[in-house]
């Protein structure tokens, strides 16, 4: 073989490779976070863990798990530690209060809303940040709780176009904890999945609402924000189903997919 075509073999491997031209690292970046800073749900990890396997074998995104809070903010970190200009796209799987600066608040609310970017948050999420009211109203809202606790729920799905929620059927079942939001307002939010009340007890001590919804999405700015109540059991993580949803969702957070967002 001469060299001039060695040379170009070489050059052709490495375009396909994407060494040239910055290609290497063209993955998205996800942030995952699984923190408590109130009740324990032993289902963080089995959350933190579907969020890699899911970017590793789609090979779309890297995964970043973190069971702190430090990644969340816009300011320069020291060593190699990324900020949020390096992520696409964050996932809560949080409790309580976690301990964020008036800084890294007003970062993670600009990452998605000014930059562009996506916001996903499972089940608890919305048990997190009762004192910071701009995180549930961008979230959609409050835990305020779960009065049937774990039970083979019969959930509805309202739109089988969009992408996290195309592939499963009118309605179906799951055996899961299904919460109730406050302060949820239907006019900023899609919403995706609800839990059909036909199908419970409506006058048990602690129902609060006559509409129950479960998954929703919305525009948030440039961004978008999807939210999922399932995941309370480890096992829901390991459901092809659910595990489909959050790969689309994670897809159409990251701005990769279309789907409708409007109220």
């Amino acid at each position: 073989m001469n060299r001039n075509r060695l040379l170009i073999l070489l050059l052709t491997a490495c375009l396909s490779s994407g060494f040239l031209f910055g290609q290497a690292n063209s993955k998205k970046k996800l942030l995952a976070v699984g923190m408590s800073a109130g009740f324990q749900h032993d289902s963080v990890s089995d959350a933190l863990a579907t969020m890699y396997e899911l970017g590793r074998e789609s090979g779309i995104w890297d995964t970043y798990i973190r069971t702190d809070t430090q990644l969340i903010t816009k300011e320069k970190l020291s060593g190699n530690a990324k900020n949020l200009d390096f992520f696409d796209a964050i996932f809560f799987m949080t409790t309580g209060e976690l301990p964020l600066d008036e800084e890294q608040k007003a970062s993670l609310l600009s990452f998605i809303r000014d930059d562009g970017k996506g916001f996903l948050g499972a089940h608890n999420a919305t048990d997190t940040f009762y004192e910071w009211p701009e995180y549930g109203e961008m979230l959609g809202g409050y835990f305020d709780g779960h009065p049937w606790n774990q039970f083979d729920a019969t959930v509805k799905v309202h739109d089988r176009d969009f992408p996290a929620t195309a592939h499963f059927p009118a309605t179906f079942q799951i055996f899961d904890e299904i919460y109730q939001t406050r302060d949820f307002n239907p006019e900023h939010f899609r919403v995706l999945m609800s839990l059909d009340t036909t199908k419970v007890d409506m006058k048990k001590k602690g129902v609060n609402y006559q509409e129950i919804p479960i998954t929703w999405v919305r525009d948030y700015g440039r961004g978008r924000v999807f939210y999922c109540g399932f995941g309370h059991p480890p096992k829901v993580w390991q459901n092809p189903d659910i595990r489909k949803m959050w790969l689309e969702a994670v897809k159409w957070a990251m701005g990769l997919t279309e789907g409708n967002a409007s109220p």
